[in-house]
């Protein structure tokens, strides 16, 4: 099988989307499968990465807030060269901007079957971004996009449900995995939490994600300012940068900023901490969940996206109905004072972590796209009575 991915992102941007992308490529890559890549080039990286066998790499701009990422600007007619004299079997699109709507109108012209991945809840960032009045139209423009599509691919059951229910046509669901051998209790680190002052009988409070408005800061916010009240000599961590990092910084006087941290020292920072706050109801999976449990911390979270998928509540986690903001903070500050209770939620989280492996992911990836190279090739050969 040969497969084009063709995505906005790429490592080493710091995403769910390069994080999957990244780890599915080795995957394919160990079991003999040709890669080809499309991306936008970075500003300041160009190294290919071993796993693919031929990378094209086309113009991109910088999205407004997201320096980091850049999009992916339309060429048809270099996808076009280079699928008439590379052709793939399958073409995966991760991403839903310029580059991807490009990739799919030549892959249909070839003939060529598209997997789309829904990574990103693009609609509802309007909603944080205080443009509302334009999610129904980007929830139509991504309508149009994954209906085009062969196959889509979202992450969990429950929003494969609410995609269909929107009009969303030919759904599939591929979960994300988790390296438990990289992320692990084993990697805390004493002199990690000697430097947030903290001993082995203080708390360690972490957040790891990007600081920007769609996260729901406000209240991680909220939450950090009640722990600190109940339990002043305990320590905030919060890893990640953005747009409200200069704010927190100034509302959070106490808490450790650490900024981006690469992913080989990640595990550290995770493990040597014990409870671990997400906020966030824009993720369509949220990477920082899993690794988080596997890490062997208790999470608080919304029951939403992969807490809701992974976490028993009171069994392996804490869940809190979307949009409680009172019981959310309320169930932090409550477990940050039972250390027995957080420790055991703890190490429950890391037993569920342990069933998520990316092998596994990449099994469900490749049998989606053969299905999706085997109804091609079948609408082009149709049989005759």
């Amino acid at each position: 099988m040969r497969i084009c991915l063709v995505s906005e992102t790429w490592p080493p941007d710091i995403n769910g989307v390069a994080h999957t992308l990244s780890h599915l490529t080795n995957q394919l890559h160990s079991r003999g499968v040709t890669l080809q890549l499309v991306r936008p080039r970075q500003a300041g990286y160009s190294k290919k990465h071993h796993e693919i066998q031929s990378e094209l790499l086309v113009r991109g701009i910088t999205l407004p807030g997201y320096r980091e990422v850049r999009l992916g600007l339309p060429a048809p007619r270099r996808l076009l060269q280079l699928w008439q004299e590379q052709p793939p079997t399958v073409v995966y699109l991760a991403t839903q901007g310029p580059l991807g709507w490009s990739a799919r109108r030549i892959a249909q012209r070839l003939n060529i079957p598209v997997v789309a991945g829904w990574h990103t809840n693009f609609d509802h960032y309007c909603h944080d971004y205080h443009v509302s009045w334009l999610a129904p139209t980007v929830l139509n423009m991504l309508r149009r996009f994954h209906n085009g599509c062969t196959t889509t691919l979202a992450p969990t059951q429950a929003l494969t449900a609410a995609l269909a229910s929107q009009g969303f046509q030919r759904l599939a669901v591929m979960g994300r995995g988790i390296d438990t051998e990289q992320f692990s209790p084993r990697q805390r680190s004493s002199l990690l939490r000697a430097q947030w002052g903290v001993d082995e009988h203080q708390p360690v409070a972490l957040y790891v994600g990007r600081l920007a408005p769609e996260k729901n800061l406000s209240l991680l916010e909220e939450s950090c300012r009640a722990l600190l009240d109940s339990h002043p000599d305990m320590a905030l961590v919060i890893i990640g940068d953005g747009p409200a990092r200069q704010r927190l910084e100034r509302t959070l006087p106490h808490a450790h900023f650490i900024g981006f941290v690469p992913h080989e020292a990640l595990p550290s920072y995770y493990a040597s901490a014990d409870l671990f706050l997400f906020p966030s109801l824009s993720e369509t999976w949220g990477n920082v969940v899993l690794e988080a449990m596997a890490s062997g911390l208790a999470v608080v979270a919304f029951k939403h996206a992969a807490a809701a998928e992974l976490i028993d509540h009171e069994r392996n986690g804490l869940v809190i109905s979307p949009g409680d903001n009172a019981s959310f903070h309320h169930a932090a500050v409550t477990l940050c004072q039972q250390p027995q209770r957080y420790a055991q939620l703890g190490e429950a989280a890391r037993q569920r972590a342990l069933e998520y492996r990316w092998s596994a992911i990449a099994d469900t990836f490749l049998n989606v796209l053969q299905q999706a190279q085997e109804n091609a090739h079948e609408s082009a050969h149709p049989c005759s009575i």
